[in-house]
Protein backbone atom coordinates (compact mmCIF):
# COMPACT_ATOMS: atom_id res chain seq x y z
CA UNK A 1 0.00 0.00 0.00
CA UNK A 2 1.46 3.27 -1.24
CA UNK A 3 0.57 6.15 1.17
CA UNK A 4 3.15 9.03 -0.26
CA UNK A 5 2.93 10.98 2.62
CA UNK A 6 6.26 12.30 2.14
CA UNK A 7 4.49 15.50 2.22
CA UNK A 8 2.13 16.86 4.90
CA UNK A 9 -0.96 17.86 3.53
CA UNK A 10 -1.05 20.62 6.38
CA UNK A 11 1.84 22.12 5.07
CA UNK A 12 1.16 21.35 1.48
CA UNK A 13 -2.55 22.92 1.89
CA UNK A 14 -2.98 26.31 1.94
CA UNK A 15 -3.76 28.99 4.93
CA UNK A 16 -7.14 29.75 5.69
CA UNK A 17 -8.42 33.54 5.50
CA UNK A 18 -11.08 35.70 4.94
CA UNK A 19 -8.67 38.39 3.45
CA UNK A 20 -7.87 36.95 -0.65
CA UNK A 21 -5.37 38.38 -1.99
CA UNK A 22 -6.87 39.19 -5.57
CA UNK A 23 -4.52 39.35 -7.91
CA UNK A 24 -3.59 35.89 -6.47
CA UNK A 25 -6.94 34.49 -6.81
CA UNK A 26 -6.98 36.07 -10.32
CA UNK A 27 -3.67 33.96 -11.11
CA UNK A 28 -4.87 31.06 -9.57
CA UNK A 29 -7.96 31.18 -11.63
CA UNK A 30 -6.14 31.58 -14.30
CA UNK A 31 -3.99 28.05 -14.27
CA UNK A 32 -7.62 26.18 -13.19
CA UNK A 33 -8.81 27.24 -16.57
CA UNK A 34 -5.47 26.64 -18.53
CA UNK A 35 -5.50 22.71 -16.80
CA UNK A 36 -9.09 22.13 -16.92
CA UNK A 37 -8.61 23.53 -21.21
CA UNK A 38 -5.84 20.40 -20.88
CA UNK A 39 -7.83 17.94 -19.38
CA UNK A 40 -10.05 19.12 -22.04
CA UNK A 41 -7.66 18.42 -24.89
CA UNK A 42 -5.81 15.12 -23.28
CA UNK A 43 -9.12 13.47 -21.65
CA UNK A 44 -12.21 15.00 -22.89
CA UNK A 45 -14.64 13.10 -21.16
CA UNK A 46 -12.94 14.09 -17.70
CA UNK A 47 -12.31 17.77 -19.21
CA UNK A 48 -16.38 17.89 -19.97
CA UNK A 49 -17.35 17.23 -16.53
CA UNK A 50 -14.39 19.35 -15.03
CA UNK A 51 -15.25 22.47 -17.41
CA UNK A 52 -19.24 22.33 -16.23
CA UNK A 53 -18.09 23.15 -12.17
CA UNK A 54 -18.02 26.38 -11.47
CA UNK A 55 -14.95 27.56 -9.92
CA UNK A 56 -15.55 29.18 -6.26
CA UNK A 57 -12.77 30.73 -3.78
CA UNK A 58 -12.79 28.71 -0.32
CA UNK A 59 -9.90 30.49 1.05
CA UNK A 60 -12.19 30.34 4.37
CA UNK A 61 -12.87 27.55 4.88
CA UNK A 62 -11.02 24.68 2.91
CA UNK A 63 -6.88 23.79 2.47
CA UNK A 64 -6.79 22.04 -0.54
CA UNK A 65 -9.89 21.51 -2.94
CA UNK A 66 -13.72 20.05 -2.57
CA UNK A 67 -16.77 19.56 -4.76
CA UNK A 68 -20.56 19.51 -4.11
CA UNK A 69 -21.62 18.12 -7.76
CA UNK A 70 -21.74 21.63 -8.97
CA UNK A 71 -19.11 24.01 -7.96
CA UNK A 72 -15.21 23.49 -7.59
CA UNK A 73 -14.17 24.88 -4.16
CA UNK A 74 -10.30 25.75 -3.85
CA UNK A 75 -7.33 27.17 -1.65
CA UNK A 76 -5.58 29.88 -3.55
CA UNK A 77 -2.25 28.62 -1.85
CA UNK A 78 -2.86 25.14 -2.20
CA UNK A 79 -3.56 25.94 -5.79
CA UNK A 80 -0.68 27.98 -6.86
CA UNK A 81 1.68 25.61 -5.42
CA UNK A 82 0.95 22.92 -7.57
CA UNK A 83 2.13 21.74 -11.66
CA UNK A 84 -0.32 21.82 -14.54
CA UNK A 85 -0.60 18.58 -15.04
CA UNK A 86 -1.22 17.87 -11.35
CA UNK A 87 -4.35 20.75 -11.50
CA UNK A 88 -5.13 18.11 -14.43
CA UNK A 89 -5.43 15.34 -11.52
CA UNK A 90 -7.01 17.63 -8.81
CA UNK A 91 -9.73 18.55 -11.39
CA UNK A 92 -9.75 14.50 -12.61
CA UNK A 93 -10.01 13.53 -8.61
CA UNK A 94 -12.94 15.59 -7.98
CA UNK A 95 -14.89 15.00 -11.27
CA UNK A 96 -14.96 11.30 -9.91
CA UNK A 97 -16.13 12.21 -6.60
CA UNK A 98 -19.63 13.42 -8.46
CA UNK A 99 -19.29 10.62 -10.91
CA UNK A 100 -19.44 8.24 -8.31
CA UNK A 101 -21.77 10.01 -5.81
CA UNK A 102 -19.11 9.55 -2.82
CA UNK A 103 -20.43 12.52 -0.79
CA UNK A 104 -24.15 9.97 -0.98
CA UNK A 105 -22.83 6.50 -0.14
CA UNK A 106 -21.08 6.43 2.90
CA UNK A 107 -24.19 6.04 5.32
CA UNK A 108 -24.95 6.15 8.49
CA UNK A 109 -23.14 3.04 9.87
CA UNK A 110 -19.41 3.76 8.39
CA UNK A 111 -16.49 6.27 9.94
CA UNK A 112 -16.99 9.26 7.30
CA UNK A 113 -12.96 10.00 7.66
CA UNK A 114 -11.91 6.19 6.90
CA UNK A 115 -14.66 6.12 3.65
CA UNK A 116 -13.11 9.30 2.51
CA UNK A 117 -10.12 7.39 2.57
CA UNK A 118 -11.43 4.25 0.84
CA UNK A 119 -13.18 6.94 -2.27
CA UNK A 120 -9.61 8.35 -2.28
CA UNK A 121 -7.95 4.91 -2.95
CA UNK A 122 -10.71 4.36 -5.79
CA UNK A 123 -10.63 7.84 -7.61
CA UNK A 124 -6.56 7.96 -7.54
CA UNK A 125 -6.22 4.19 -8.78
CA UNK A 126 -8.56 4.98 -11.75
CA UNK A 127 -7.00 8.86 -12.37
CA UNK A 128 -3.14 6.61 -12.36
CA UNK A 129 -4.64 3.77 -14.61
CA UNK A 130 -5.88 6.59 -17.26
CA UNK A 131 -2.90 8.50 -16.98
CA UNK A 132 -4.81 11.45 -15.89
CA UNK A 133 -2.67 14.55 -14.65
CA UNK A 134 0.11 13.60 -12.71
CA UNK A 135 0.04 12.35 -9.32
CA UNK A 136 -0.46 14.72 -6.54
CA UNK A 137 1.60 14.19 -3.42
CA UNK A 138 0.87 13.19 -0.77
CA UNK A 139 -2.26 10.70 -2.11
CA UNK A 140 -3.86 7.68 -1.65
CA UNK A 141 -2.70 4.82 -3.55
CA UNK A 142 -2.89 1.23 -3.94
CA UNK A 143 -2.96 -0.88 -7.12
CA UNK A 144 -4.77 -3.92 -5.77
CA UNK A 145 -7.77 -1.27 -5.45
CA UNK A 146 -7.87 -0.73 -8.80
CA UNK A 147 -11.64 -1.56 -9.93
CA UNK A 148 -13.07 -2.18 -6.05
CA UNK A 149 -15.95 -0.02 -5.28
CA UNK A 150 -15.47 2.60 -2.48
CA UNK A 151 -17.02 0.22 0.19
CA UNK A 152 -15.31 -3.28 -0.85
CA UNK A 153 -12.29 -0.89 -0.19
CA UNK A 154 -13.69 0.31 3.29
CA UNK A 155 -14.40 -3.35 4.54
CA UNK A 156 -10.63 -3.93 3.60
CA UNK A 157 -9.30 -1.26 5.40
CA UNK A 158 -11.74 -1.54 8.34
CA UNK A 159 -10.60 -5.64 8.49
CA UNK A 160 -6.84 -4.33 8.58
CA UNK A 161 -7.53 -1.57 10.61
CA UNK A 162 -5.10 -2.68 13.34
CA UNK A 163 -2.16 -3.10 10.69
CA UNK A 164 -2.14 0.24 9.38
CA UNK A 165 -1.98 3.73 10.43
CA UNK A 166 -5.18 5.26 9.93
CA UNK A 167 -4.01 8.75 11.13
CA UNK A 168 -1.56 8.96 7.96
CA UNK A 169 -4.44 7.94 5.66
CA UNK A 170 -6.19 10.68 6.83
CA UNK A 171 -3.09 13.42 6.36
CA UNK A 172 -2.83 11.70 2.70
CA UNK A 173 -6.25 12.90 1.56
CA UNK A 174 -6.21 14.88 -1.69
CA UNK A 175 -8.91 16.78 -0.86
CA UNK A 176 -12.06 17.66 1.73
CA UNK A 177 -15.03 15.77 1.57
CA UNK A 178 -18.30 17.34 1.77
CA UNK A 179 -20.09 14.49 3.48
CA UNK A 180 -23.37 13.86 2.84
CA UNK A 181 -24.08 14.45 6.97
CA UNK A 182 -22.85 18.22 6.61
CA UNK A 183 -25.88 19.28 4.50
CA UNK A 184 -28.45 18.79 7.29
CA UNK A 185 -29.25 21.49 9.57
CA UNK A 186 -30.41 25.23 9.06
CA UNK A 187 -29.33 27.30 6.24
CA UNK A 188 -29.89 30.57 7.96
CA UNK A 189 -26.59 31.80 7.01
CA UNK A 190 -27.18 33.33 3.49
CA UNK A 191 -23.15 32.46 2.69
CA UNK A 192 -24.16 28.83 2.95
CA UNK A 193 -27.20 28.99 0.56
CA UNK A 194 -27.18 27.16 -2.80
CA UNK A 195 -23.75 25.58 -1.94
CA UNK A 196 -22.18 28.66 -0.44
CA UNK A 197 -22.38 31.32 -3.54
CA UNK A 198 -19.56 33.47 -1.45
CA UNK A 199 -17.56 30.87 -0.31
CA UNK A 200 -17.55 32.55 3.18
CA UNK A 201 -18.04 28.84 4.94
CA UNK A 202 -18.51 25.63 4.54
CA UNK A 203 -21.51 24.78 2.22
CA UNK A 204 -24.91 23.50 3.13
CA UNK A 205 -27.41 21.74 1.00
CA UNK A 206 -31.11 20.36 1.80
CA UNK A 207 -31.68 16.97 0.79
CA UNK A 208 -33.49 18.15 -2.36
CA UNK A 209 -30.64 19.74 -3.52
CA UNK A 210 -28.29 16.76 -3.02
CA UNK A 211 -31.31 14.89 -5.61
CA UNK A 212 -31.38 17.81 -7.79
CA UNK A 213 -27.40 17.85 -8.29
CA UNK A 214 -27.18 13.50 -8.30
CA UNK A 215 -29.92 14.31 -11.50
CA UNK A 216 -27.76 16.73 -13.12
CA UNK A 217 -24.43 14.70 -12.83
CA UNK A 218 -25.79 11.59 -14.23
CA UNK A 219 -27.00 13.69 -17.08
CA UNK A 220 -23.64 15.44 -17.65
CA UNK A 221 -21.95 12.16 -17.68
CA UNK A 222 -24.35 10.72 -20.02
CA UNK A 223 -23.51 13.86 -22.06
CA UNK A 224 -19.69 14.04 -22.00
CA UNK A 225 -19.89 10.13 -22.85
CA UNK A 226 -21.73 10.72 -25.75
CA UNK A 227 -20.07 13.97 -27.13
CA UNK A 228 -16.89 12.38 -26.65
CA UNK A 229 -17.14 8.48 -27.41
CA UNK A 230 -15.87 7.59 -23.80
CA UNK A 231 -13.96 4.54 -25.06
CA UNK A 232 -11.13 4.18 -22.62
CA UNK A 233 -12.64 5.25 -19.28
CA UNK A 234 -12.38 3.37 -15.63
CA UNK A 235 -14.58 0.36 -15.31
CA UNK A 236 -16.36 2.23 -12.44
CA UNK A 237 -17.69 4.64 -15.35
CA UNK A 238 -18.39 2.44 -18.07
CA UNK A 239 -20.65 0.08 -15.60
CA UNK A 240 -22.27 3.45 -14.19
CA UNK A 241 -22.80 4.26 -17.73
CA UNK A 242 -24.35 1.31 -18.83
CA UNK A 243 -26.97 1.13 -15.43
CA UNK A 244 -27.99 4.93 -16.19
CA UNK A 245 -28.96 3.83 -20.37
CA UNK A 246 -29.75 0.43 -19.48
CA UNK A 247 -31.58 0.48 -16.51
CA UNK A 248 -32.49 -2.21 -13.96
CA UNK A 249 -35.61 -3.91 -14.21
CA UNK A 250 -37.45 -5.66 -11.70
CA UNK A 251 -37.86 -9.20 -12.38
CA UNK A 252 -40.95 -9.26 -11.12
CA UNK A 253 -41.77 -6.52 -13.99
CA UNK A 254 -40.24 -8.39 -16.58
CA UNK A 255 -41.97 -11.57 -15.77
CA UNK A 256 -45.30 -10.06 -15.88
CA UNK A 257 -44.22 -8.72 -19.42
CA UNK A 258 -43.15 -11.84 -20.61
CA UNK A 259 -46.24 -13.93 -19.84
CA UNK A 260 -48.50 -10.56 -21.05
CA UNK A 261 -46.86 -11.33 -24.41
CA UNK A 262 -48.39 -14.65 -25.21
CA UNK A 263 -51.41 -13.43 -24.91
CA UNK A 264 -52.62 -13.22 -28.91
CA UNK A 265 -56.46 -10.79 -28.68
CA UNK A 266 -56.65 -10.99 -32.67
CA UNK A 267 -59.51 -8.87 -34.63
CA UNK A 268 -61.43 -10.96 -37.59
CA UNK A 269 -62.60 -9.06 -40.04
CA UNK A 270 -65.51 -11.29 -40.84
CA UNK A 271 -68.99 -10.74 -43.31
CA UNK A 272 -70.97 -8.50 -40.97
CA UNK A 273 -74.35 -9.91 -39.34
CA UNK A 274 -77.67 -8.05 -41.01
CA UNK A 275 -77.96 -6.51 -37.85
CA UNK A 276 -75.05 -4.35 -38.55
CA UNK A 277 -75.64 -3.59 -42.04
CA UNK A 278 -77.72 -0.19 -41.08
CA UNK A 279 -74.07 0.97 -39.93
CA UNK A 280 -71.75 3.17 -41.90
CA UNK A 281 -68.76 1.19 -40.42
CA UNK A 282 -67.49 -2.62 -40.32
CA UNK A 283 -66.89 -3.80 -37.08
CA UNK A 284 -64.25 -6.45 -36.22
CA UNK A 285 -65.17 -9.56 -34.48
CA UNK A 286 -62.87 -11.01 -31.62
CA UNK A 287 -61.27 -14.08 -32.09
CA UNK A 288 -60.59 -15.29 -28.09
CA UNK A 289 -57.00 -15.36 -27.46
CA UNK A 290 -54.70 -18.52 -27.32
CA UNK A 291 -54.11 -20.52 -23.88
CA UNK A 292 -51.05 -18.89 -22.05
CA UNK A 293 -48.19 -21.65 -21.76
CA UNK A 294 -45.21 -20.88 -19.91
CA UNK A 295 -42.16 -23.65 -19.27
CA UNK A 296 -39.70 -22.93 -16.41
CA UNK A 297 -36.13 -24.10 -16.12
CA UNK A 298 -35.25 -24.22 -12.25
CA UNK A 299 -30.89 -24.09 -12.17
CA UNK A 300 -29.83 -26.50 -9.52
CA UNK A 301 -26.06 -26.25 -9.23
CA UNK A 302 -25.93 -25.12 -5.46
CA UNK A 303 -26.01 -21.43 -5.45
CA UNK A 304 -29.90 -21.38 -5.94
CA UNK A 305 -31.55 -22.76 -2.77
CA UNK A 306 -35.23 -24.53 -2.32
CA UNK A 307 -35.90 -20.52 -0.85
CA UNK A 308 -35.29 -18.91 -3.82
CA UNK A 309 -36.69 -21.04 -5.73
CA UNK A 310 -39.84 -20.96 -3.39
CA UNK A 311 -39.84 -17.20 -4.10
CA UNK A 312 -39.94 -17.41 -7.70
CA UNK A 313 -42.26 -20.09 -8.68
CA UNK A 314 -44.65 -17.87 -6.13
CA UNK A 315 -44.17 -15.28 -8.21
CA UNK A 316 -45.31 -17.07 -11.26
CA UNK A 317 -48.05 -18.52 -9.38
CA UNK A 318 -49.45 -14.92 -8.56
CA UNK A 319 -48.74 -13.72 -12.66
CA UNK A 320 -50.54 -16.72 -13.62
CA UNK A 321 -53.68 -16.14 -11.45
CA UNK A 322 -54.11 -13.24 -13.72
CA UNK A 323 -55.65 -15.35 -16.45
CA UNK A 324 -58.62 -17.74 -16.85
CA UNK A 325 -56.54 -20.37 -18.64
CA UNK A 326 -53.34 -21.28 -18.37
CA UNK A 327 -50.67 -24.15 -18.30
CA UNK A 328 -47.11 -24.06 -16.69
CA UNK A 329 -44.26 -26.71 -16.72
CA UNK A 330 -41.51 -26.70 -14.49
CA UNK A 331 -38.59 -28.59 -14.57
CA UNK A 332 -34.91 -28.48 -12.91
CA UNK A 333 -31.58 -29.21 -14.33
CA UNK A 334 -28.33 -29.52 -13.73
CA UNK A 335 -26.74 -30.81 -16.49
CA UNK A 336 -29.56 -33.32 -17.23
CA UNK A 337 -33.08 -32.28 -16.87
CA UNK A 338 -35.44 -33.51 -13.62
CA UNK A 339 -39.01 -33.73 -12.64
CA UNK A 340 -41.05 -32.32 -14.89
CA UNK A 341 -44.40 -31.17 -13.84
CA UNK A 342 -47.48 -29.12 -15.44
CA UNK A 343 -50.17 -26.86 -13.78
CA UNK A 344 -52.95 -25.53 -15.10
CA UNK A 345 -55.64 -23.39 -13.62
CA UNK A 346 -56.75 -26.79 -11.79
CA UNK A 347 -53.79 -27.07 -9.40
CA UNK A 348 -51.51 -24.47 -9.37
CA UNK A 349 -51.54 -23.94 -5.70
CA UNK A 350 -49.47 -27.47 -5.80
CA UNK A 351 -46.81 -25.35 -7.52
CA UNK A 352 -45.56 -24.40 -4.12
CA UNK A 353 -44.79 -27.74 -3.48
CA UNK A 354 -42.93 -28.00 -6.30
CA UNK A 355 -39.62 -30.11 -5.22
CA UNK A 356 -36.09 -28.82 -7.04
CA UNK A 357 -33.70 -31.81 -8.45
CA UNK A 358 -30.63 -31.69 -8.92
CA UNK A 359 -27.03 -30.71 -7.40
CA UNK A 360 -24.20 -31.21 -9.81
CA UNK A 361 -22.83 -29.24 -12.37
CA UNK A 362 -23.98 -26.45 -14.50
CA UNK A 363 -25.03 -27.23 -18.68
CA UNK A 364 -27.24 -25.04 -20.05
CA UNK A 365 -27.90 -27.20 -22.89
CA UNK A 366 -29.44 -30.00 -21.15
CA UNK A 367 -32.57 -28.09 -21.41
CA UNK A 368 -32.53 -27.62 -25.04
CA UNK A 369 -32.00 -30.93 -25.97
CA UNK A 370 -34.65 -32.15 -22.99
CA UNK A 371 -37.12 -29.73 -25.35
CA UNK A 372 -36.03 -30.62 -28.77
CA UNK A 373 -36.13 -34.47 -27.87
CA UNK A 374 -40.03 -34.28 -25.98
CA UNK A 375 -41.01 -32.13 -29.14
CA UNK A 376 -41.71 -28.86 -26.67
CA UNK A 377 -41.00 -25.62 -28.47
CA UNK A 378 -42.41 -23.09 -25.50
CA UNK A 379 -43.54 -19.54 -26.54
CA UNK A 380 -41.57 -18.18 -23.83
CA UNK A 381 -38.87 -20.17 -21.87
CA UNK A 382 -37.71 -18.83 -18.75
CA UNK A 383 -34.71 -19.99 -16.63
CA UNK A 384 -34.43 -18.86 -13.05
CA UNK A 385 -30.52 -19.58 -12.94
CA UNK A 386 -27.21 -18.00 -11.19
CA UNK A 387 -25.72 -17.20 -15.23
CA UNK A 388 -22.95 -19.08 -15.24
CA UNK A 389 -22.89 -22.28 -17.75
CA UNK A 390 -20.55 -24.89 -17.87
CA UNK A 391 -20.35 -23.61 -21.65
CA UNK A 392 -23.02 -22.45 -24.13
CA UNK A 393 -26.33 -20.47 -22.85
CA UNK A 394 -27.90 -22.81 -25.07
CA UNK A 395 -29.90 -22.02 -28.54
CA UNK A 396 -30.91 -18.55 -28.67
CA UNK A 397 -32.96 -18.88 -32.49
CA UNK A 398 -34.82 -22.00 -30.69
CA UNK A 399 -37.62 -19.96 -28.36
CA UNK A 400 -37.74 -17.12 -26.86
CA UNK A 401 -35.58 -17.03 -23.63
CA UNK A 402 -36.15 -14.86 -20.20
CA UNK A 403 -33.30 -15.50 -17.66
CA UNK A 404 -33.88 -14.60 -14.30
CA UNK A 405 -30.44 -14.23 -12.99
CA UNK A 406 -29.47 -14.56 -9.15
CA UNK A 407 -26.18 -13.03 -8.33
CA UNK A 408 -23.78 -12.44 -11.09
CA UNK A 409 -24.63 -8.56 -11.14
CA UNK A 410 -22.11 -8.72 -14.01
CA UNK A 411 -23.53 -11.41 -16.21
CA UNK A 412 -24.89 -10.74 -19.28
CA UNK A 413 -26.28 -13.58 -21.42
CA UNK A 414 -25.75 -13.42 -25.11
CA UNK A 415 -29.27 -13.81 -26.18
CA UNK A 416 -32.57 -13.37 -24.70
CA UNK A 417 -33.89 -10.82 -22.22
CA UNK A 418 -32.82 -10.93 -18.44
CA UNK A 419 -33.17 -9.35 -15.38
CA UNK A 420 -30.55 -10.14 -12.33
CA UNK A 421 -33.27 -11.35 -9.25
CA UNK A 422 -30.62 -9.85 -6.68
CA UNK A 423 -30.09 -6.69 -7.79
CA UNK A 424 -34.74 -6.14 -8.23
CA UNK A 425 -34.69 -7.60 -4.61
CA UNK A 426 -32.90 -4.32 -3.23
CA UNK A 427 -34.96 -2.27 -5.40
CA UNK A 428 -37.68 -3.32 -3.91
CA UNK A 429 -36.74 -3.05 -0.82
CA UNK A 430 -36.94 -6.89 0.26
Amino acid sequence: MTKDTTANPKSAGGRLTDKTDPALDRAVREKLTTARIGLLLRAPFFGNLATRLELVNADSWCQTAATNGRKFYYNCEFVNKLKPKELEFLFGHEVLHTVYDHMGRCGPDRDPMLFNCAADFCVNADLIEQRIGDKITPCLYDAKYKGWSAEEVYDDLYENAEKINVEELIEALVDEHLDEQEGQGNQDDDNNKDGNKEGKGRPKMSEEERRQIRDEVREAVLQAAQATGAGNLPSGVKRLIKDLTQPVIDWRELLQQQVQSIVKDDFSWMRPSRRGWNMDAVMPGMIPGDKIEVHIALDQSGSISEEDSKAFLSEIKGIMEAYDEYTVHVWSFDTEVYNHQVFSSENLDNILQYEPMGGGGTDFECNWTYMKEHDIQPKKFIMFTDGYPYGSWGDEDYCDTVFIIKGGADVEPPFGVWAHYEKAKELAGA
